[in-house]
């Protein structure tokens, strides 16, 4: 029998950026350009200030789009940059984005992967 065994990966952060509706694909495709493997993405409902006032008297979309994407720490900064222009975060509510380190992650590694790995690790 083939004994299981957990790759646990330590040198990661998670990147989350809240944007409006209809723009994650823009972001994913950004933070794919920028190295980002893959990415995770759901709907959720905003609500604050910004979206009862708007701007101008202008009502702001409230429905967004969440982004979650592991990306390795030595990533991180340029896969965020990425992101926040995509986004178009520089314009006044439009979204937010954050990172996270993470203490541990564990998921499927592929073989030539996890021994590329383990070489480097030896």
């Amino acid at each position: 029998m083939n004994e299981r065994e957990i790759t646990v990966l330590t040198d990661v952060s998670l990147i989350t950026c809240v944007v409006q509706r209809g723009l994650a694909d823009d972001v994913i495709k950004a933070a794919q350009e920028a190295g980002a493997q893959g990415a995770t993405t759901y709907y959720a409902h905003g609500s604050g200030v910004r979206e009862r006032l708007g701007i101008l008297g202008v009502a702001v979309e409230v429905e967004k789009e969440v982004i979650n994407i592991v990306v390795a720490n030595d990533q991180v900064e340029r896969v965020f940059e990425k992101m926040y222009l995509a986004g178009q975060l520089d314009t006044p509510a439009m979204g937010i984005i954050y990172t996270t380190p993470l203490e541990k992650l564990a998921t499927h590694i592929p073989d030539e992967i996890h021994a590329k790995l383990s070489a480097e690790n030896t």
